[in-house]
């Protein structure tokens, strides 16, 4: 066997990279990552985790609204963008930290610098230093995309959106997916007048129709403005400093901030992929097989980088996966099926396995069971907004093929119907479970 400095050489120190490096070194590989940014990649420096954070503080806001219904006089309320961005900003620092020692301590040399592919088993690093590995791994993630128009360098992505000086009296954010009615979510609760615009006719494509309708409802009741049908023709800073943002077939709009949220694309370009014959496809991903294996035997990739599913978990399972079918001895694939997922918006959707439309594609006919509430907190609270819970079932075998649903803590009742769900459980044993009340789980188990 041909002597390399390493037996596996991973770039990009985000969720899937650390996991495949902390369990390959586990198993007894001697391995090295190299980062060119912060330990810890999109999730917990930029992305999922500062932004569940945010979501929390944003949540105050309603909190201490509805507080007086239950009896309290919280006096004058004020609150501060820089406690709450440092206070996120200082835990994720945390966090990095903790993802280091667990490198370190697995014996993982960490490079912090940029790296690129030269070769089948060669790495030339941003300091010029080459290294050789006998398997290289690609994690580098995903980037958000920037949209092609004049001006489009004033607005900001969620990359910066964690660092902003101050809270926008405006905002207007591109695009109607996950991240955009997070953070719609977001700000508006914490005060900022939010305009919503998108190229299509719909938000949340691919969720259940029934639950992103609901989201609309609800967004449009507190007063976050959608634009759709439209795309944007320019951007320009005025005198003020703020932004006037010139659309298609619509009357400009000025606004304090500008968040792009429309996607994210593989970071595969500009680090020697194609040029030693990885095959890339017409969207930036790293085509890879099961075993996550690219078209050059020697490179791998696990994460956004392949454009699966753009999900932390699934990133970090692929990386376990990887780790134990190549140096572990345990070959193991990931099963893609069933996946549960959720929007932090305000409320929060959660869903798992086939939705409505799904299951109508494949011809199923699918038996559809609801419950549209409102919770008892919102009931009390004076608060008209309703949740909605939503069973998809196969109409022979009686198997719940989806959990849909919208409501307060959606995310936390779902990983448990995920399970459910994954286990291939029926209607009928839905229904023979004794319900927990009161709860709003409970309307799971009391669809009629």
């Amino acid at each position: 066997m041909a002597d390399y400095d390493y037996d596996l050489f991973v770039i990009g120190a985000g969720s899937g990279g650390v996991r495949a490096s902390r369990v390959a070194a586990a198993h007894g590989a001697k391995v090295a990552v190299a980062e060119e940014h912060r330990i810890g990649g999109t999730c917990v420096i930029r992305g999922c985790v500062p932004k569940k954070m945010l979501v929390y503080g944003a949540h105050f806001a309603e909190d201490l609204h509805d507080a007086a219904r239950f009896g309290w006089d919280l006096g004058e309320i004020k609150f501060d963008w820089k406690t709450l961005r440092d206070n996120v900003n200082a835990d994720v620092d945390r966090i990095e930290g903790l993802y280091t020692n667990t490198l370190e301590n697995n014996k993982v040399e960490i490079f912090r610098e940029a790296a690129r592919v030269s070769g089948p088993n060669e790495i030339s690093l941003a300091s010029g230093r080459k290294v050789t590995a006998r398997f290289i791994l690609v994690a580098t993630g995903a980037w958000p995309v920037v949209p092609q128009v004049p001006g489009a360098e004033l607005g900001i992505s969620s990359n910066e959106v964690f660092y902003i000086d101050e809270l926008p009296r405006r905002v207007v954010i591109a695009g109607a997916g996950y991240i955009a009615n997070e953070f719609a979510g977001i700000f508006h609760a914490l005060g900022s007048k939010v305009t919503v615009v998108n190229r299509s006719d719909q938000i949340l494509r691919g969720y259940d129709e029934q639950i992103r309708d609901r989201l609309f409802q609800i967004s449009t009741e507190k007063g976050i403005e959608f634009i759709f049908n439209t795309s944007f023709e320019k951007i320009e800073k005025k005198a003020d400093g703020s932004l006037c943002v010139k659309l298609e077939g619509h009357d400009p709009l000025d606004t304090d901030l500008l968040l792009y949220a429309i996607g994210r694309t593989p970071r595969s370009g500009g680090i020697g992929l194609a040029e030693i014959g990885v095959e890339i496809d017409d969207k930036g991903a790293i085509v890879v097989d099961e075993d996550n294996r690219s078209s050059v035997p020697s490179i791998y990739a696990v994460g956004d980088v392949t454009n699966r599913i753009q999900l932390t978990p699934v990133a970090i399972r692929e990386g376990q996966a990887f780790a134990d079918t190549v140096f572990g001895n345990k070959p193991t694939r990931v099963d893609y099926a069933n996946v549960p997922n959720a929007v932090f918006s305000s409320p929060p959707m959660a869903g798992v396995g086939l939705t409505e439309r799904q299951a109508r594609e494949q011809n199923l006919d699918p038996k559809i069971f609801t419950s549209d509430f409102r919770p008892m907190r919102n009931v009390l609270a004076g608060r008209n907004e309703r949740s909605l819970y939503k069973l998809v079932v196969h109409p022979e075998s009686d198997v719940v093929l989806g959990v849909h649903m919208i409501s307060p803590d959606a995310p936390e009742i779902l990983q448990v119907a995920a399970i459910c769900i994954k286990a291939g459980l029926t209607k009928a044993q839905f229904d023979q479970t004794v319900a927990l009340h009161p709860s709003m789980s409970e309307e799971l188990v009391l669809m009629k």
